[in-house]
C-alpha cells in the first residue's frame, strides 16, 4: 500500500494568467506544494497532472525525484472541468491498487507544510477514516440572506477568545482510498476525518493583490530560514565571487587572480558538517584547479555553459534535489541556477539582474573579499542553532 500524491495544474486561469507557475516568493507557485510533498515522509509518489508544456518545463527543473508528469486530456483541463474528472481520468490510466491511498493536493495552497501532510495521514490511518480533508477554523460570525445568524446567537455575542468558530474547507488537501474514489466518483466519502490547519491557510490567491499578501504570509509562517539546515551541497562561481572579477597580468604575461583566505576557512566549516562543496565556472583556468585542490573541494567543473543542467547532473549523482543546494553567483550566466536552487546568494558587486532575483540573499561583501564566507556563515549559524 502506497500514498500517491496528485497535484492537478493547468495552463488556463480566469483570474491570473499562468497562475500555477507565476513567481511566488522567488519560486513558481506549484513549487511550494511539490517541495512539501517531496519532504514528506508519507508521500511515496507525486503525480503532476498538466496540459501545459510550460508547467512541465518548470516542474522538471525542480529535480524532485518523487515527481512524475501525467499529460492530462484537454477536455479535463478547461474552465468547466471538475477536479474529480482529471482524478478519475488518471486512475483509469494508472495501474494503482484499489488499496493504495490517494492525496489530492492543490498548488494554490502554498502554505501546506510537509508536517501537515504527515500528521494528517497519521490521523487518517490511526482513526480508521474512509477519507479526510483539511480545514481551518474561522472565527467570524456568519449570516444568511434572510438576516438569520448561522453560527452564533447575536443576543449572546461571544468574545473572540471564547468563540469556538467554524471549521471551513481550505482546499489544501484531501485523502481517500483509490477504490473509494472510483466507486463514489468523489474525492471524499464515507467516514470523513478532519485535519485542522492554521487560519491563514484559508487565504486564496485569486487576484494580483492577493499575491503580495500571500507572499508575506508564506514568509512569516513557513519559516524560510529552516531551509538552510537542509543544505547538502554548496556550489560557487569563481570570477566575481571567489575572486574580485579582476584579471591581473605580470610583465611576463602570467595571469593572476585574487582569492580570499576567509572564503577558504568558511569552506572548511561546511566540510566539517559533511556538506559537499564544488565550483561551477564557465572559465577554464589552471588557477581554478589549483585553488580547488588547495581547498579540497568535492567537485570542480570548468567550461560549463549550462550551470543549471550541470547542477541537476550532480544532484542526480548525489541522490539529492535542487532544494538541498546552495549556490552563490554574480552574473547573467548564473541566473537560471540561482532561481532554481534551495538557497541563492550573490555578492555586493553582482550584476543588477542577479540582485533582482526574488528571495536571493544580497550579501554585504563583494567577490574576493569574503562574500562566500559571509554566505557560508549564514548557513553555518542556522545549522548550529
Amino acid at each position: 500500500m502506497s500514498l500517491i500524491a496528485f497535484v492537478p495544474v493547468r495552463c488556463g486561469s480566469k483570474s491570473i494568467p499562468m497562475k500555477n507557475i507565476k513567481d511566488f516568493c522567488g519560486k513558481p507557485l506549484v513549487y511550494w506544494i511539490l517541495h512539501s510533498l517531496q519532504q514528506s515522509k508519507s508521500a511515496d509518489q507525486i503525480i503532476v497532472a498538466t496540459d501545459c508544456s510550460e508547467i512541465k518545463d518548470a516542474v522538471s527543473k525542480f529535480n524532485f525525484n518523487k515527481v512524475s508528469i501525467y499529460d492530462r486530456k484537454k477536455e479535463n483541463a478547461d474552465n468547466e472541468s471538475s477536479t474529480e474528472s482529471v482524478i478519475l481520468e488518471y486512475l483509469a490510466f494508472s495501474n494503482l491498487s484499489g488499496d493504495d491511498d490517494f492525496i489530492l493536493c492543490q498548488a494554490t495552497s502554498p502554505f501546506t507544510k510537509s508536517e501537515d501532510i504527515d500528521k494528517a495521514y497519521k490521523i487518517y490511518m490511526d482513526n480508521g477514516h474512509d477519507s479526510l480533508l483539511s480545514c481551518c477554523r474561522i472565527k467570524r460570525f456568519f449570516w444568511d440572506e434572510t438576516g438569520a445568524p448561522i453560527n452564533y446567537d447575536y443576543n449572546k455575542r461571544p468574545r473572540r477568545q471564547d468563540f469556538k468558530g467554524t471549521l471551513v474547507e481550505n482546499g489544501a488537501f484531501y485523502i481517500n482510498k483509490v477504490s473509494n474514489i472510483i466507486s463514489n466518483r468523489n474525492r471524499i466519502s464515507g467516514n470523513i476525518g478532519v485535519y485542522e490547519m492554521p487560519e491563514h491557510t484559508f487565504f486564496e490567491l485569486d487576484e494580483e493583490d492577493d499575491w503580495l499578501i500571500g507572499e508575506q504570509l508564506l514568509r512569516k509562517h513557513n519559516n524560510f530560514e529552516n531551509d538552510l539546515i537542509r543544505i547538502k551541497l554548496f556550489l560557487t562561481d569563481v570570477d566575481g565571487v571567489l575572486t574580485d572579477a579582476g584579471m591581473y597580468y605580470s610583465e611576463n604575461g602570467d595571469e593572476l587572480k585574487k582569492f580570499s583566505t576567509y572564503d577558504g576557512m568558511g569552506i572548511s566549516f561546511l566540510k566539517k558538517e559533511n556538506i559537499k562543496v564544488g565550483i561551477l565556472t564557465s572559465e577554464n583556468r589552471q588557477l581554478n584547479s589549483r585553488r580547488a585542490e588547495k581547498l579540497g573541494l568535492d567537485f570542480l567543473y570548468q567550461g560549463v555553459k549550462d550551470k543549471l543542467k550541470k547542477a541537476i547532473e550532480i544532484c542526480d549523482k548525489e541522490k539529492i534535489d535542487l532544494s538541498e543546494v546552495a549556490y552563490i553567483g554574480d552574473d547573467i550566466n548564473d541566473l537560471e541556477l540561482l532561481k532554481n536552487v534551495g538557497i541563492a546568494a550573490c555578492p555586493a558587486n553582482a550584476m543588477e539582474s542577479v540582485k533582482k532575483i526574488p528571495g536571493i540573499y544580497l550579501l554585504k561583501r563583494s567577490g574576493g573579499e569574503g562574500a562566500v564566507r559571509e554566505f557560508i556563515e549564514l548557513i553555518f549559524d542556522k545549522i548550529k542553532n
